[in-house]
């Protein structure tokens, strides 16, 4: 196939591109930002998701479309800024996608789509959480993702043959030890992050999965580790940083305060042990 990357210079976007191309793809790589260093058969697109009609122009001809652009965390640009530059360049991206004839999708969303790490504090209805837990963004990130998965049902509603998938990652690092020097401590603060993480080969394996997955529509998935950074009980931490907070399934050792088992159905997809 070939695909199209949004965000082809970030840490992810260059990661898929490197798979991509090991399992035969054509690339064609679009960020503002210039690449680092230029991969043979790799097409580079400098430009903003804002501008739709170089969107529009950089997809032609390509097969999927995978859009990994946005500002990733709230709070070191405006709040307006976070929320419209992602918006916007969601829409545009799958507008785009569309106009081309593209109907294999993939965009990035995260945990935050329902509130979390960026909240004042924790807010949540049950563990372990899937995609059936109710949002309470408060910030101008979570609420872009969640809004970026709206577009993207607004989008499976109006064509019936499209496939869209919207991976909520969490911390996307090369291995569990760089994420566990992030989530160490079991503190309020990092109680609201739950000590989760994704690894990067693994969020690259969903994405790339997703595009011939055998499903129509708009799907989200946790994309997330099976355990948490600290080696305390899951179970005992629920308890002291969440007591009221039902628990559904096994807790049980250091298992992730995520389900991300949907992802392992239509996607084939399994996130690799520590």
């Amino acid at each position: 196939m070939k695909l199209a990357i949004t965000g082809g210079s970030g840490g992810i976007g260059r990661a898929i591109t490197a798979m991509a191309l090991a399992d035969g793809h054509i690339v064609v790589s679009l960020d503002r930002v210039e690449p680092t260093e230029r991969t043979p058969g790799v097409t580079y697109v400098l430009g903003e998701v804002a501008d739709y009609d170089l969107l529009v122009r950089a997809f032609a001809g390509c097969d999927a479309m995978i859009h990994m652009a946005a500002i990733p965390a709230p709070f070191q640009h405006p709040d307006h800024v976070v929320h419209n530059n992602n918006v916007v360049g969601s829409y545009n991206a799958l507008r785009a996608a569309v106009e081309n004839g593209i109907m294999k999708i993939c965009q990035a969303s995260n945990v935050n789509a329902i509130g979390l790490s960026f909240s004042r504090e924790g807010h949540f209805d049950y563990f372990p959480i899937d995609e059936q837990h109710p949002p309470y963004n408060e910030e101008p990130y979570g609420l872009s993702k969640w809004i970026c998965e709206a577009q993207a049902d607004t989008f499976a509603r109006r064509y019936s043959d499209i496939r869209i998938a919207s991976m909520r990652f969490h911390l996307v690092a090369p291995e569990r030890a760089f994420a566990a020097r992030i989530y160490s401590q079991e503190t309020l603060e990092q109680a609201k992050h739950l000590w989760a993480y994704t690894r990067t080969d693994a969020a690259v394996d969903a994405c790339l999965r997703s595009l011939d997955a055998p499903f129509l529509g708009h799907e989200v998935f946790y994309i997330v580790a099976p355990d948490t950074t600290l080696t305390t009980s899951t179970l005992e931490l629920a308890r002291k940083f969440y007591p009221d907070v039902p628990v559904r399934k096994d807790l049980s050792g250091n298992t992730s305060f995520f389900d991300s088992s949907k992802a392992e159905r239509p996607l084939g997809w399994k996130h690799p042990l520590p």
